[in-house]
């Protein structure tokens, strides 16, 4: 049991350390939130595990958190709508949205009619289209399309503005066929075409292309379901199994790109449009049947933000067990189970009195469906270990 959680030297450790431990674990973290998580850590007598360093950075990375644009667009952009309000009085709450906006979590809902919504999402893939372009641009479908229905909506249309340098080298070329035809195979294969789009070339993309992926669907407004666990559910990971692919993804997305970006080709997932189509089907069968208390999508961060921020949108807590999550391969270590971002998984939670329903549903489709814990009262993320019949809680 000792080799599968290691604890980690964080406290009373000098700068240096400190960086090479975010360097080295892949963290992607600052000295200044290591402090921070030091301190929190010092107030409970002990080091962090592994499991809970890596849990923390993946939550605290730019893509899942936007900690860094968040300051910018309060700055920016919201500041001009209200100009007669202190900028240090201003927050989120004050804003007042159009009427026909309903609400938004990992896709926004727009009033459509009396009965129908329309769930809009947009979001960039651009490291991993730079380093690896046709699955990048794919799992940037995949991940959007994932979004939407995750809010109850049918995926019905895509978008894909797309910005290049002028190509004129061979790898321009290459970025450009394969983000294309990445784009094209994903979409094709799970049935939603891409409605609108454009093609931009200026020197100013030389090093990074930008590849942004949108996805609109249709909900029935009584059919919109939340990101949020409540005490007593299950969560249930449907879909695709979990590996190695796109581990430290959202931490390699929100740092810069360098020459030794290659490197990271791991951090990028693989997509699987073949599993994703039926998926699509499942998830909405069982909450069109008012079988699910919530629906999430498994993105940037995997099982630890997920299981994270649908209990922590529920009010409550969550136990997890992580020899219950069907793997790819054998030999994952656990924090790489909990942060691992394979694609076309969600994750769902059921009242324990839908479970047989929910279960036969995804059996009609040939998914994977497996309990992997529950929502607690107490407000905290516990993994368990299971191995020859002893437990490690962290």
């Amino acid at each position: 049991m000792k080799d599968l959680v290691s604890e980690v030297d964080l406290i009373d450790s000098d700068d240096d350390y400190l960086r090479r431990i975010s360097e080295e674990m892949g963290l992607g973290l600052s000295v200044d939130e290591l402090r921070i998580i030091e301190d929190y850590f010092k107030e409970r007598g002990r080091n962090p595990t592994d499991i809970e360093l890596q849990s923390l950075a993946q939550a605290w990375s730019e893509h899942c958190c936007y900690k860094s644009s968040k300051t910018l667009l309060k700055r920016y952009i919201l500041i001009d709508a209200f100009e007669n309000v202190p900028f240090s009085s201003l927050q989120i709450k004050d804003l007042q949205p159009p009427q026909n906006i309903l609400m938004g979590e990992d896709a926004g809902i727009l009033e459509f009619n009396d009965e129908y919504a329309y769930a809009v999402a947009f979001e960039s893939h651009n490291h991993p289209s730079n380093i690896e372009p046709y699955g990048g641009a794919a799992t940037g479908i995949g991940g959007i399309v994932r979004d939407v229905v995750c809010m109850g909506a049918t995926p019905v249309a895509l978008v894909d503005p797309l910005f290049f340098d002028p190509l004129k080298g061979i790898k321009s070329k290459f970025l450009l066929n394969g983000v294309v035809s990445g784009i094209s195979d994903y979409g094709n294969r799970i049935g939603v075409p891409t409605v609108s789009g454009m093609v931009y070339f200026d020197e100013d993309y030389v090093s990074n292309c930008l590849v942004n992926v949108g996805c609109v669907g249709i909900v029935k407004k009584s059919e919109i379901i939340r990101s949020r666990a409540k005490e007593g559910d299950l969560f249930i990971l449907v879909g695709g199994r979990t590996g190695r692919d796109g581990i430290h993804g959202v931490t390699f997305a929100s740092a810069e790109l360098s020459e030794k970006s290659e490197e990271d080709r791991g951090a990028v997932q693989l997509g699987d449009p073949i599993t994703k189509e039926p998926l699509i089907h499942a998830c909405l069968e069982a909450n069109e049947r008012g079988l699910l208390d919530g629906m999430k999508d498994l993105g940037g961060g995997g099982l630890s933000c997920v299981i994270g921020e649908m209990a922590l949108a529920g009010g409550c807590g969550a136990e997890i067990e992580l020899e219950n999550v069907p793997l790819k391969e054998e030999g994952l270590k656990p924090w790489e189970i909990l942060v691992s971002e394979s694609q076309e998984r969600m994750m769902l939670s059921v009242d324990p009195k839908n479970l047989r329903e929910v279960f036969c549903i995804f059996e009609g489709w040939d998914l994977l469906a497996t309990v992997i814990g529950r929502a607690t009262k107490r407000g905290f993320l516990k993994s368990n270990i299971i191995m020859k019949r002893s437990m490690r809680s962290i």
